[in-house]
């Protein structure tokens, strides 16, 4: 079986930008400046509330964050490389809190 050769070969044709930006363009936009993305969603069945979701994005870079005041990051421990030790310390220190307490008298109010 033979088939029609085609009238012309089809060519690969440059991709058309409708934009004059590209998508890495629009990302250093966004990480520069931040943007927020804030939402409610509620759900009622009856006139009574079951449920409500507020949300708040913030997408932003660290810097960007940083400049806003914005670095919880920096001291929670759950993000530090040093939260086994820190965590580690803070019982040690609960515990000899426990010692000093029960070395006082037990008729003090302190």
């Amino acid at each position: 079986m033979t088939y029609p050769t085609p009238l012309h070969q089809a060519t690969a044709s440059p991709v058309v930008r409708r934009s004059g930006e590209s998508l890495a363009d629009v990302l250093e936009r966004v990480l520069d400046k931040g943007v927020v993305i804030a939402g409610d969603v509620v759900v009622n069945l009856l006139d009574i509330e079951l449920l409500t979701l507020k949300v708040r994005l913030l997408i932003a870079s660290a810097d960007t964050a940083k400049s806003m005041g914005i670095d919880w990051w920096m001291n929670d421990p759950f993000f530090s490389s040093h939260a086994a030790e820190l965590e580690k310390e803070n019982h040690e220190l609960r515990e000899r809190l426990d010692r000093l307490e029960r070395m006082l008298p037990s008729g003090s109010n302190s």
